[in-house]
């Protein structure tokens, strides 16, 4: 059988010929090659076929998922720093120049017109209460004065025999009544004299220094024209601050603040808010504040001085200040800023309106609200939407 069989292969024969070759009628096949078995894997092989149709899509499908599967890329955060916005003038302190004043300061002037005779004080001369500083001139006062009296004596003269002739019954009572009415009317008018002559007197309501000597002699003084003004030591000297209605509207009687005086040197003066003006100034808008000063002789009206006040609480859509590191692509009065949205991590851009740039910031006029936090760094670096890591909050 094995001699048959190497024959068989050496003539280069395949083994499915052997069955014809065969001298002894008998049929001889390599292992694994007979009829039944070729069936047998020919049918195995119509079934894979089949399987392989049937679960190609799924496998394909579950081999996408495998480990070997390349997995998709992921942007790594960008580390970032953030600050949150805050109102521009939030607890910001406000230094604004005004003058020192005497707390009262007050313009002196006749109540009668007349020629001012003379001014018995200079500026700076301290006086006290009730000293005369200046007269009108009463010759004609005078002489109406007297004119006054002469027809107070006259018509005094006049009611005696009126009524003398009455008692005689030659007068009748409405001619005495006359009389009466004549004497009461040359009384009120030598009152009235005398009180004009006491007019022509200015005298201190007060102790205190001359301040202004508008008046001089010879001038005709007029009611209500001060002819001097008189500042009262009493109440202490105040720096009278001009201030816009925001930053009035947060200052509050009471609150302390830093004064410097030049002429006193550099040396910080101890002031107090004593008063805050109900009424803007109409030519300028201002409210007039009062900070109230120690007690000073070097203290004089007039001098120039600055105040340093803490404000309080912003008012209600104050502007709202970042870093100039926060704003990118700015063109004119607009700009946009990174605002930070913690719940995804990511930084989305914002639209703002700009306004004032200063070594402390920008200022955002609108489109941010105070308390939201910002992108300070590496703004150029980012896009829209991309996720960040924040590395700090800066100061």
């Amino acid at each position: 059988m094995f001699e048959h069989r190497s024959k068989v292969l050496r003539r280069g024969a395949h083994p499915d010929t052997l069955e014809s070759e065969s001298k002894a009628g008998s049929r001889w096949w390599l292992p694994g090659n007979r009829p039944e078995q070729r069936a047998q894997r020919m049918a195995k092989t119509a079934v894979f076929s089949i399987l392989m149709m049937a679960c190609g899509p799924a496998l394909l499908l579950a081999g996408c998922g495998s480990k070997d599967a390349p997995k998709p890329v992921t942007e790594p955060a960008a580390p970032v720093r953030l600050v949150a916005a805050a109102p521009a003038d939030a607890s910001a302190r406000l230094e604004v120049s005004g003058t020192v004043r005497l707390k009262r300061e007050t313009p002196l002037s006749f109540n009668t017109p007349g020629r001012i005779a003379a001014i018995l004080v200079r500026e700076g001369d301290r006086v006290r209460a009730g000293q005369v500083l200046a007269r009108l001139d009463t010759t004609a006062l005078g002489a109406n004065v007297a004119s006054a009296r002469a027809e107070v004596v006259r018509a005094e003269a006049d009611l005696r025999r009126a009524e003398d002739l009455f008692a005689k019954g030659w007068v009748t009572a409405a001619r005495v009544e006359q009389a009466r009415a004549t004497m009461a009317a040359a009384a009120a008018r030598a009152r009235a004299s005398g009180f004009d002559v006491q007019l022509a007197t200015l005298a201190a309501p007060s102790a205190g220094v001359i301040l202004a000597r508008p008046g001089e002699p010879g001038q005709i003084a007029q009611p209500g024209v001060p002819v001097l003004t008189l500042g009262e030591l009493g109440q202490g000297f105040v720096l009278r601050l001009p201030l816009a209605d925001r930053d009035a509207a947060r200052v509050k009687v009471g609150q302390s603040a830093e004064v410097y005086i030049p002429a006193l040197g550099n040396q910080a003066l101890a002031g107090v808010v004593s008063e805050v003006g109900a009424r803007g100034d109409d030519g300028t808008g201002t409210f007039r504040i009062e900070v109230k000063l120690p007690a000073d002789a070097r203290l004089a009206s007039g001098q120039i001085g600055r105040a340093r006040l803490l404000l309080g609480a912003a008012l209600p859509g104050a502007p709202i200040r970042v870093p100039a590191t926060a704003v990118f692509g700015a063109r004119a009065d607009e700009g946009f800023v990174y605002v930070f949205e913690p719940a995804g991590k990511r930084v989305r851009s914002r639209l703002v309106s700009l306004g004032t740039v200063g070594s402390d910031g920008v200022v955002i006029t609108a489109g941010l609200a105070p308390g939201e936090q910002v992108v300070v760094t590496g703004v150029d670096r980012l896009r829209d939407g991309q996720v960040v890591a924040v590395a700090g909050a800066a100061k």
